[in-house]
Parts: structure tokens; C-alpha cells; sequence
């Protein structure tokens, strides 16, 4: 490239953090020992997670399975199409998940059962206390371990608070310096210019200066804690950071918001610049998703996934929303044909739910930021929310077997 992503002090600040917490092979290490079940499993007995862990077992038993599906209706599947990937968002935690279990458990057997995804999403801030009480945990071992989801996604919003311990010990490891106000209890948080309405800069993703290094301690404090290796990126500065970093991190990998805006190929080419910049000696990227922004019409969907192809970056899939939340765009809003057309021209789709296009209770964007108390309090209701997303795609996802469409789902429904 014309101009370096990242300079000296970039790269070595990235380094010395890298390095603050043991190295790429020890977060290696550390991500693959707490993502075993057993592990989990005692650390979160530990936490008072273990009835919960428990009774998840005994409820995926009850899932609805697809192959009974597949067997009455004998599908017809065409090479020449693309394959889609259930993706929902919205699994605000251990007791929010554990309520869509019960919810898809008591699906099962009815005319129209509730599939698990196969990718899950939650948009909960990694707080002290969803990091390190066993919350966080739990939910990765719920859908991960126990309804065999293939990916699970967590955010990390640089404005949440901290001990202010944190920002000066990444301040001594670093060398950098980051603009925070004390907010008592001897805690901490970034100071967010952008802050003109309650959702103005999505509860924290501005990264100015170097706060893309507070991005990054807070997902691998996350990854070295839970086995969490999947994390939502919204900026440009920390996708470039995180591209830099997770290089020779294997088992940690980004999923690129589409409030990024990739909305263009100009867009998109820009980030394919990116992750050029970093490639893994395997030709793949730590980016292991796109999702492309509402706006994008299906022709400009697949000549993005054509040049993704010939570009030579390997393990990207691209991700279109087919509902979204009525507080994050159109009240209407709903890509489902437009889906179709994408996968019956032989390119690959994860097609994802904000929403299932239903304005419910709790199925807003003001629902993702809720304090841990609170998010606790309406677990049932965000729980069925969740349920009526991932309700929603298993319906999509029947049609778009019927039309002869390969579909991935949790590995719990098959």
C-alpha cells in the first residue's frame, strides 16, 4: 500500500500488549483448554451456572431435528446454488439463551418447529461482571457445547466501564495514554465525544487516538477467560488493529458490523486492502465475516462475493441482514427475495435476523444495552424474542430447502 496502516508505535504497542498477555501461542492455548466442555463445565458449577448447564442438556434433547424434515420432504438440492448459513442476533446472555432453549424445546413436534442457528450474536458489553461471574461462560457453553452453533459472536464497546485499574496497566504495558472520567467505585470509562443521543455511537464503538488498544484488551481479557473466540468489529481503525494482531492467533477471529457501512465495492474493496495487508501465511484473515450494510441491492451482494473470490483471501463468508430491528432502520424492512436471488445464483449467503420482523416488546436496539441487572430481570421477554428470530429463520430456511437451497443450521437440529 501507498501509506502504512500502522505505524512503529502502532505495531509495537500492539506487540507489547500481545505479549502482556503471554504471547499468540499462550492466548492460543488458553482459547482451545476453555472452549472443552468438561473445562466449562466445572468452572461454571464453580459460578452457580451448573443447574442451568444441566437443564440445557436435558433440553436439547427435546430439539426438533431437520433430517425428520428433509425426510418428508425429500429436497432436491442444485449444486449450481449457493449455500445459506442461519445466523441470529440477540442472545443477551446465559438466562436470555437458556429461555430460547425452552422456547425451541417446546417447538419441537409441531407443525412448524424452531431450529437452533447456526451463528448467534449477542450484543452485550463485556462488563467485569459478564466476563468474569460465569454469565458470558455459560452462554458460550450453551450454544456452542450444547446446541453446536459454529459460531458465537460477542461485542466489545470500548465505552463500557472498568476498573480504572485497567486503562493505567494498559497505559504502562502500551505506552499510549486514553481520555477517561472516574465514575466512582473506582471505575473508569473512554470518554465518547459522540454521544449526542442515547444511541448515537452504538453504546461505544468510537475509536479515536489509540482506543483501538482498548478494543483489543477487552477482547482478549474475554478470549484468555471464557474460550470466546469471535468478536463483532465496527470500526476501521480496530479492524485494522485486530487484522495485526490476531495474524499469528489462529483460533481468534472478527466479525465486521455492517454499521460499518460496507454498502459499495469501493467499500468493500477498502477493506479487502485491509486484510490483504495482514494475511495469515495460510492466505486466510482474521476477518472471518462481513456483514454488507441493509442498503446494498443483491447484484452489488454477489459482484462483492465474486470479488472476495478472486481476491485469494480464503475462510471470509458475507452475511445480509433479512430483518432488522424497527429501531435500527426501516420498520418494513425485509431482504428475504433479494436473499433468493443471491443464493440461486450460486453465491454462498449467511442470512441473519435482527429481527423477526415483528415489532415485539424488547426487539429493539435499547434491548442490547441493558444493564446486567436488567437484561436479568426481562430474560423471559428477551429470551422470547430470541426465539421468535430464530423461529423465523427456521421458516426461511424450510423454503429455502423446498426451492433446493443447501441450508446450515446449529449442529442440535440435525
Amino acid at each position: 500500500m501507498k501509506f502504512e496502516l500502522l505505524s512503529g508505535s502502532d505495531l509495537q504497542a500492539i506487540d507489547a500488549l500481545k505479549e502482556h498477555y503471554g504471547g499468540a501461542q499462550t492466548i492460543v492455548d488458553s482459547i482451545r483448554q476453555k472452549r472443552d466442555l468438561e473445562t466449562r463445565k466445572q468452572i461454571l458449577a464453580e459460578k452457580g451456572y451448573g443447574g442451568m448447564i444441566e437443564d440445557a442438556e436435558r433440553l436439547v434433547q427435546q430439539f426438533s431435528r431437520i433430517g425428520d424434515f428433509e425426510r418428508a420432504l425429500s429436497p432436491t438440492y442444485r449444486d449450481d446454488f449457493g449455500t445459506a448459513t442461519a445466523q441470529v442476533s440477540g442472545f443477551q446472555g446465559a438466562r436470555v439463551t437458556h429461555r430460547a432453549m425452552q422456547r425451541m424445546a417446546e417447538s419441537a413436534g409441531t407443525d412448524e418447529p424452531c431450529w437452533t442457528p447456526s451463528e448467534f450474536i449477542s450484543v452485550v458489553a463485556l462488563t467485569e461482571h459478564y466476563v468474569y461471574s460465569g454469565d458470558l461462560m455459560a452462554t458460550l457453553t450453551m450454544a456452542e457445547n450444547i446446541m453446536q452453533a459454529s459460531k458465537f459472536c460477542s461485542t466489545n464497546l470500548i465505552g463500557t466501564p472498568l476498573p480504572a485499574s485497567r486503562f493505567q496497566t494498559l497505559e504502562g504495558v502500551t505506552g499510549k495514554t486514553f481520555e477517561t472520567t472516574d465514575i466512582g467505585d473506582g471505575m473508569a470509562q473512554i470518554i465518547l465525544k459522540n454521544m449526542g443521543t442515547a444511541f448515537g455511537n452504538l453504546g461505544g464503538v468510537e475509536v479515536a487516538n489509540d482506543n483501538h488498544l482498548v478494543y483489543l484488551d477487552g477482547i482478549t481479557r474475554a478470549a484468555l477467560e471464557t474460550g470466546g473466540d469471535f468478536f463483532l468489529n465496527p470500526s476501521w481503525s480496530s479492524i485494522i488493529a485486530a487484522c495485526y494482531f490476531g495474524r499469528d492467533i489462529p483460533n481468534l477471529h472478527f466479525k465486521i458490523s455492517m454499521l460499518l457501512s460496507t454498502q459499495n465495492l469501493m467499500q468493500f474493496r477498502m477493506l479487502m486492502n485491509i486484510m490483504s495487508e495482514y494475511l495469515r501465511d495460510d492466505q486466510t484473515t482474521p476477518i472471518y465475516e462481513v456483514n454488507i450494510g441493509n442498503g446494498v441491492s443483491p447484484e452489488t451482494f454477489i459482484l462483492c462475493a465474486e470479488e472476495l473470490d478472486r481476491s485469494g483471501i480464503k475462510g471470509v463468508s458475507l452475511a445480509a441482514h433479512l430483518r432488522i430491528n424497527p429501531d435500527l432502520g426501516m420498520p418494513d424492512f425485509d431482504w428475504t427475495d433479494n436473499a433468493f436471488k443471491v443464493l440461486e445464483s450460486g453465491t454462498d449467503l449467511t442470512f441473519k435476523y435482527e429481527s423477526d420482523g415483528t415489532a415485539r416488546e424488547l426487539d429493539t436496539m435499547a434491548a442490547y444495552f441493558l444493564p446486567d441487572d436488567e437484561r436479568d430481570a426481562a430474560a423471559e421477554k428477551i429470551g422470547d424474542v430470541i426465539y421468535y428470530k430464530a423461529f423465523r429463520a427456521s421458516k426461511d430456511g424450510r423454503e429455502m430447502m423446498r426451492r433446493g437451497i443447501r441450508t446450515r443450521f446449529g449442529g442440535a437440529s440435525y
